[in-house]
């Protein structure tokens, strides 16, 4: 699914334009999030409840009971993350870190802070940039490998090619986005994209 929203559009202008700080791209990928996760997030399920108002008691109310995993892929998960967990009111986070080979392009896991097992957990991803999808898939199968529940990625910008390649391997896993490109070049960067999603939020790793 991709968010369909003049307000989101807007926002992901900013986030693409190269003179766009790190301050600033930190902020906008956080109010990006928040859009994102309550789109993915309509059908969530409610409990009938009520709740005393200052002028009455018992006035009829809905609660969400559902408890999520949110799991920031690192490290530019960490700049969705945050504004996630302020959407969903049950929630707890693991980390999970990928690092690139950039002569085959696959991702190597360099931290896994997955539980053991995860039967029927509902599992929420935040990661920016669905490129090839080789790292969202590396997850997926970690997740499914422990018996997670419903799986939902949140994406600011998603590839089509990714999105199709993570679709065949993964048919049953939620994708949603706030926009989506038709291209990768030819070192798998998403085409028109807006970089390196964890140098834009944080700058250059140290070397």
């Amino acid at each position: 699914m991709v968010i369909a929203h003049p307000l989101v559009a807007d926002k992901i202008r900013q986030l693409r334009d190269v003179r766009t700080s790190n301050a600033d791209f930190l902020r906008l990928a956080g109010e990006i999030s928040r859009f994102v996760a309550y789109e993915a997030f309509r059908s969530t399920p409610v409990t009938p409840t009520t709740v005393d108002t200052p002028v009455v008691k018992g006035a009829p109310a809905l609660r969400v009971d559902t408890e999520y995993l949110i799991v920031p892929i690192l490290r530019a998960g960490l700049g969705m993350s945050p504004a996630v967990q302020e959407v969903l009111p049950h929630h707890r986070v693991c980390l999970v870190g990928l690092r690139r080979n950039e002569v085959t392009l696959q991702p190597d896991v360099y931290l896994d802070g997955l539980p053991e097992t995860l039967r029927g957990v509902h599992v929420v991803l935040c990661d920016p940039m669905l490129a090839t999808g080789g790292s969202l898939d590396c997850v997926l199968t970690m997740l499914r490998a422990r018996g997670a529940g419903t799986i939902t990625v949140l994406c600011l910008i998603a590839a089509r090619p990714g999105v199709e390649f993570v679709s065949s391997r993964h048919p049953d896993v939620t994708i949603v986005a706030a926009a989506l490109d038709d291209e990768l070049n030819d070192v798998g960067y998403i085409i028109p994209g807006l970089g390196d999603a964890g140098d834009r939020l944080f700058g250059p790793p140290a070397r």
